[in-house]
Parts: C-alpha cells; sequence; structure tokens
C-alpha cells in the first residue's frame, strides 16, 4: 500500500509499505480521508517528541471496513466507519469507569513516542481493535467523518464544566477547537457565548459559527469589555490555547464561584494566578481529548447543529500531503482543516 510516512523531521515520502494485517478482534480499515491535525503539523519538526520518524501520522480519519480479523462480530465488510484516536485497553480502573482517555495502557494513533509507536492513517490501509469504531450516518461524508475525531474533543471539554441554565461563556482561541467549542456551547443550551482571539478574521468566522460577541485581544487586559458585555464575568472560560497569558486572562473571566476548563496545552508550564483562583472560588478542570463522545459528536454534524464543512479549507491526495503539511506549518493565512484522501 501507499502511504505518507515522516522519514526524519520535516520531510515527508509518500512510498509504498506493507499492507497491515488485522490480529485477532481488529479490523483492516481502507481509508478514504484523514485531516491533518494541528499535533501533527506541531510533532513534524521534532518539537513534541511525540512524531519520532519513521511514523505514519494521523488520526482523524474514516473509510470502510476492508477485512475482519478473527473474533469479531458485529461489523460487516464495507461498512462505513470512523474510530477513535484512542486506543484503550477496555479492562483497566479508568476504562471501566468510562474514562477511556485515560486509559493505563493508552496509545493515540499516530504517535511515535519514547512509550510505544502506532503508526496512523496516512495511508491506504490502517488496523485498528474493533471496539474503538463508529458507523458513520449516512448523510454524513468521509471528509466530515475526519472532523469527528476533533469535534469529540470539544464536545468533552464542554461536557466538563457544570450545567446551569441561561449559563455564559468565554472561549480564549478561535481556532479549530475554539470554533468547535462555540458550537457545541450554542448546542448546549448556552445563553451567551463570547469569543477571543488576537486574529480579526477567526473573530468574523466565530460569530459566524455562533458566538454573541468577538473580543479583539491585544496587550490591553480583556477584562474591562467582557464585564461590559457579561456583569461578573463568565460562569465558564475555555482556554483553548494553553499559555500563561491566556489561562492568566482565563482565571479574570470566570465570575466568581465560576470555573475555568483547560483545552490547550501549547506551553507544558506556566505561571498561574493563584490568589485570583482561591480568593475568587475559581474551579479548574483539565480536558484530555475525549472519552466515548463520538456519537454525539456524528449526531451534531448529521443533524446540522455543528458546521465541520466551512473549516475544511481543503480535499486533496494523500500523494499532495507533504506540500500541505508544509503550508500548514509555515501557517498559511486562511487554512484550517485540510483533508487528505488516499
Amino acid at each position: 500500500m501507499k502511504a505518507l510516512i515522516l522519514k526524519e523531521y520535516g520531510r515527508f515520502v509518500y512510498e509504498d509499505v506493507p499492507d497491515p494485517q488485522p490480529g485477532e478482534g481488529d479490523v483492516l480499515i481502507a481509508v478514504k480521508a484523514c485531516g491533518i491535525c494541528g499535533s501533527d503539523v506541531h510533532g513534524m519538526d521534532g518539537s513534541t517528541g511525540r512524531r519520532r520518524p519513521p511514523v505514519i501520522m494521523g488520526h482523524e480519519a474514516a473509510g470502510t471496513i476492508a477485512l475482519l480479523g478473527k473474533g469479531v462480530h458485529g461489523w460487516e465488510v464495507g461498512e462505513r466507519v470512523t474510530f477513535d484516536s484512542t486506543v484503550f485497553c477496555g479492562s483497566c480502573s479508568f476504562c471501566r469507569q468510562g474514562y477511556v482517555n485515560l486509559c493505563e495502557k493508552r496509545r493515540v494513533l499516530g504517535v511515535s513516542c519514547q512509550e510505544y509507536r502506532q503508526n496512523g492513517a496516512f495511508a491506504e490501509y490502517l488496523t485498528v481493535p474493533s471496539h474503538i469504531l463508529y458507523r458513520l450516518p449516512e448523510r454524513t461524508s468521509f471528509s466530515q467523518a475526519a472532523m469527528v475525531e476533533v469535534l469529540a474533543i470539544a464536545v468533552h471539554a464542554v461536557e466538563r464544566a457544570p450545567r446551569r441554565l441561561g449559563a455564559t461563556a468565554a472561549v480564549l482561541g478561535a481556532g479549530m477547537i475554539g470554533l468547535l467549542v462555540i458550537q457545541v456551547l450554542r448546542a448546549a443550551g448556552y445563553r451567551r457565548v463570547i469569543a477571543l482571539d488576537v486574529a480579526p478574521e477567526k473573530l468574523e468566522l466565530a460569530r459566524r459559527l455562533g458566538a454573541d460577541e468577538a473580543v479583539l485581544v491585544s496587550e490591553a487586559d480583556p477584562g474591562p469589555e467582557i464585564s461590559r458585555l457579561v456583569s461578573g464575568g463568565v460562569d465558564t472560560a475555555f482556554d483553548v490555547v494553553g499559555m500563561a497569558g491566556t489561562v492568566r486572562t482565563a482565571v479574570g473571566l470566570a465570575r466568581k464561584g465560576g470555573s475555568v476548563v483547560l483545552v490547550g496545552n501549547l506551553h507544558p508550564a506556566v505561571e498561574f494566578p493563584l490568589q485570583s483562583a482561591v480568593t475568587r472560588q475559581i474551579t479548574l478542570y483539565g480536558s484530555c481529548a475525549s472519552a466515548g463522545e463520538y456519537p454525539v459528536a456524528l449526531d451534531l454534524i448529521a443533524e446540522g447543529k455543528v458546521n465541520v464543512d466551512v473549516l475544511i479549507s481543503a480535499v486533496a491526495p494523500l500523494a499532495e500531503g507533504a506540500g500541505w503539511f508544509d503550508r500548514l506549518y509555515r501557517r498559511d493565512p486562511g487554512l484550517f482543516k485540510v483533508v487528505l484522501c488516499p
């Protein structure tokens, strides 16, 4: 089969590799679409330590079942499916409690780190355990299904926040996940959603996708503007960036007794406004990946409650993947999600 391989940091090669074979409990997937994740782009230069060459990256994918491994039941060859980016064991204490994202044996497709190597979906075929499969609704295209993984992350983040009638929220960062969080908040019934970003064009899109207000963040403190829009602050602030400045701002934007959901982790460690969080009794929630929210995400797309099409900038052949990775790495303006198709 053909695959796009990160041969060395910064260099991709599209070449033939051996076809994978499904083991017991696995299925062979004929990949039809796979999105380029920001973590793939960040990882291709070695900065994250989680994409060690050589590796086939890619974990936002969908396709059809090509072959069933021994012991697989309830699935048929030809079915249209997507699959979790996390390969979880299903038997550890976390999995038994439903926290599959915290599985003690957790592996992420397309990741090659010190602990393990798990090839991903930038290839014609991929094997995955049958227990991480999800059927696609008839109206959902393969390109749309390639957005389910990142949408599930947004759903999980919103689910982490406490629920209250007429809640308000601020979303720091109007990138891919931020724009999806905004839409999920709307679908969840939040009364008011405020988007914050440093890029005017992203804020314009945030308004189109459901944000009531869009605040352009500069060197100035956005707190007074938020207070003008929502007296006393918001019920929950979602930081989907993960920098010292955005964490500090998120804590400051939450009302007394409110909450902050930490989704982004651009920086592994940040200075934290401890006194503000303690004296104003702010509750912090970490949000890691997703934990079974794929069916909800698929329904949100199929029912038109979340628009993923507007976030897909290009659908291109897998053979052209190296060029698209380069454009994303250089941050070409106007690019959001690029989907590659074998």
